[in-house]
């Protein structure tokens, strides 16, 4: 199971921290202590490594199947961290993080941290296509894309419908703002003398 998916720049400042599991300490604290595990490792190790450690933040495991693990990968000024337990598979979870990377930059057009930032919603709606309740759900860069490109053309178009003072583009006013005119088509009304009284 994977029990958070994280996000950090080089200097510790969480982007992205998402919790599948109850934390039974504070979430910053979890986030300093893997930062410190993970920028303290040389380049050339490998990018997974047991951290029993963590354990007193998710609780004591009873099994050794349990034992939580730090899987990150680093990608410019970034580090993209899944802490799971050992029923998943490092090499697999190091494939999803570059699946949730290329989901990313698809959205953004080249991600940067500045876009997690400003586009945090979105960010978590991309996760959340790609992660349910701390199981893998799409891992098809197609199929999240596709997802997406959905649910921002429903947002737009329920924000359109539902605004009487949209601009009306794709179908813009609805029923309820039929009689209603839009800000701009009042203003051109006014210059070029169409309804003045």
């Amino acid at each position: 199971m994977i029990h958070a998916v994280l996000i950090f720049n080089t200097s510790g400042v969480p982007r992205l921290t998402k919790f599948y599991s109850p934390i039974h300490h504070s979430s910053q604290t979890l986030v300093q202590r893997i930062f410190s595990l993970i920028c303290t490792r040389p380049a050339g190790l490998c990018n997974f490594l047991d951290a029993p450690e963590l354990e007193e933040f998710l609780g004591k495991k009873s099994h050794e199947d349990e034992r939580l693990r730090v899987v990150y990968r680093s990608y410019a000024t970034l580090h993209f961290v899944f802490l799971v337990d050992a029923s998943e598979s490092e090499l697999g979870i190091l494939d999803l993080i570059q699946v949730f990377v290329e989901s990313l930059d698809r959205a953004f057009e080249n991600v940067c941290e500045l876009d997690l930032v400003f586009h945090f919603d979105e960010v978590h709606h991309i996760l959340a296509e790609v992660i349910q309740g701390g199981l893998v759900l799409e891992t098809n860069l197609d199929e999240i894309d596709r997802s997406i490109k959905q649910a921002a053309q429903a947002r737009k178009t329920s924000f359109a419908s539902s605004n009487p003072l949209s601009l009306g583009g794709g179908g813009g006013l609805g029923q309820r703002s039929a009689g209603l005119q839009t800000p701009l088509g009042w203003l051109t009304g006014k210059l070029s003398g169409v309804g003045a009284i």
